[in-house]
């Protein structure tokens, strides 16, 4: 067999059995290779930003990487902002890159470029392939790198001549992942004392301790200990609804998140870092942990925090019963004119249970999570890394990783055009995903933001550049034209009878909310 051919057949044999591409002429043999070896399943992306936003969805859900191909450093390049989400959130993605012939690279052609400095920013290993027979070793280690712990985009770079070139190396089907580390007993010791002390407390999460073990352990904890308990502002994935411990969510802006801590003296970390400021602001602290408390870190994002959890919950005794659960509550819908409030009574109202919800709805989406805080128990995945464009394409990777479940993606009408093209892979592959655009015609956040920054009167030009009209996008015609069934909601009622509509049938749709 040739290079590609051992390398897709290496990447199937280690589990790594989707990939997602928008290739070009250096990738043609692995592309042809998909014919020739059985097993991997190519899901093609009109944008490359689609492709790695995907790959970070497929991710989140799957909990195994997902393959992406993609054309030289252009390629990679239009694809490095959902890749900087993807590491923000720990997504394991194999990344891998076609190159130049080796022999061909002298010439500087007008797609050369260095492609190990594009790729290394976002990834936790960058590999440049050195012969075709070291193709399956490569793999293994690419792989075995974007598993972690925690999870992280592995970047494989792979010249065309060791791609069409023949290769004697046999397959490997083997891989030995590492596992997470064992927070050490005495770090539980020390932990469990700091939390018997009295003094206010707050434990702050990220990771895999969010799914549901380790949500349940840190309900203990915070139960028995009286802790504040709350998670990042943007994590990876929220197992979260009726019958799951409550958690709260840190505000988005600092002055917020100053307001949740203060008085606490202790912060304990479960997987992250001390709170900062999203930016620097005029007069704002950045760091936003009180003076006078003390943090400890309970595990690091390489440890196992849902065992680190589960033996401090029964170091403190805290009971297995009587925590405090979010009640099975559905919202009473609105009537009138659609509104923030009104769609979001309408997402508790109708989310069905198991369902995965991609959440890039900036300002218009606020009350999203607690009129879905009753609903049947899901999955949240939140806007990691804060760059815009990619509720779309996690959407898209989740229902390829869960084709069972229903995916809903609320989005700001300026993020989805980032990203629109990932309608057109939902309509191909027949992903039973629902998509809420909320139009309100402008950068929401940015307006917002003026006054933050000190701007208190912007200008007409200021102005033009954070909104969306003259012309007005029409993303009905916009999903239709890339074969996705598309409606429009003006007022509450039309939008509760799409939206129960879309959740009780498959497929992909979309629904966009005039505001």
């Amino acid at each position: 067999m040739n290079g590609a051919e051992s390398l897709v057949k290496a990447l199937v044999n280690l589990g790594v059995d989707t990939c997602l591409t928008n290739p070009g002429t250096s990738e043609m043999h692995f592309v042809n290779a998909l014919d020739s070896v059985e097993g991997m399943r190519p899901v093609l992306g009109l944008f490359e930003g689609v492709v790695t936003g995907a790959a970070d969805g497929y991710g989140r859900m799957a909990g195994k990487p997902a393959a992406t191909l993609m054309h030289l450093g252009p390629g990679l390049a239009n694809g490095l902002a959902n890749l900087h989400n993807a590491r923000r959130a720990n997504s394991p993605i194999v990344n891998i890159v076609g190159d130049h012939a080796t022999y061909h690279r002298q010439y500087d052609a007008p797609l050369q470029s260095d492609i190990v400095s594009i790729a290394r920013p976002v990834s936790g290993r960058v590999q440049t392939v050195k012969s075709a027979s070291s193709i399956p070793a490569d793999a293994v280690e690419a792989v075995a790198a974007a598993y972690g712990p925690p999870g992280s985009i592995s970047t494989l770079i792979l010249p065309a001549d060791l791609s069409w070139g023949d290769t004697d190396a046999g397959p490997i089907d083997s891989l030995k992942k590492k596992a997470s580390k064992t927070v050490a007993a005495d770090t539980i010791t020390r932990i469990a004392k700091v939390l018997s002390s009295g003094k206010p407390a707050m434990l702050l999460l990220r990771g895999d301790v969010l799914l549901e073990e380790g949500l349940t352990a840190a309900g203990r904890v915070a139960e028995v200990s009286g802790s504040k308990l709350f998670c990042d502002t943007f994590v990876s994935r929220l197992q979260r609804g009726a019958g799951r411990a409550k958690i709260s969510r840190l505000p988005y802006f600092g002055e917020g998140v100053v307001d949740k801590m203060a008085g606490i003296k202790h912060l304990i970390l479960v997987g992250t870092k001390p709170p900062v400021s999203f930016f620097a602001y005029p007069d704002k602290p950045g760091w936003l942990t009180p003076e006078d408390c003390d943090i400890h870190i309970l595990s690091e994002p390489d440890e196992d925090g849902t065992q680190a959890l589960l033996a401090l919950a029964d170091k403190l005794g805290a009971p297995a019963e009587g925590l405090s659960l979010y009640p099975e509550r559905r919202p009473e819908l609105h009537t009138g004119p659609v509104t923030q409030a009104s769609v979001a009574a309408a997402a508790g109202a109708f989310l069905p249970e198991n369902a995965v919800v991609s959440d890039e709805s900036g300002t218009s989406g606020i009350l999203l999570l607690k009129e879905t805080a009753g609903a049947p128990p899901h999955d949240w995945l939140f806007l990691t890394g804060g760059s815009i464009g990619q509720g779309l394409p996690l959407a898209t990777g989740a229902a390829l990783a869960c084709p069972d479940r229903k995916v809903v993606s609320f989005c700001g009408d300026g993020g989805a055009m980032q990203t629109i093209q990932a309608l057109w892979t939902q309509a191909r592959e027949n992903l039973d995903v629902t998509t809420v655009i909320f139009s309100n015609r402008r950068y929401g956040i940015l307006q917002v933001e003026f006054n933050r920054v000190g701007v208190i009167n912007p200008g007409p030009k200021a102005l033009s550049v954070t909104s969306l009209d003259n012309p007005e996008l029409d993303f009905q015609q916009l999903s239709r034209g890339m074969g996705v069934q598309a409606d429009r909601a003006t007022t509450a009622d039309e939008f509760n009878r799409l939206f129960e509509s879309a959740m009780n049938n498959r497929g992909p749709r979309l629904i966009e909310v005039i505001l």
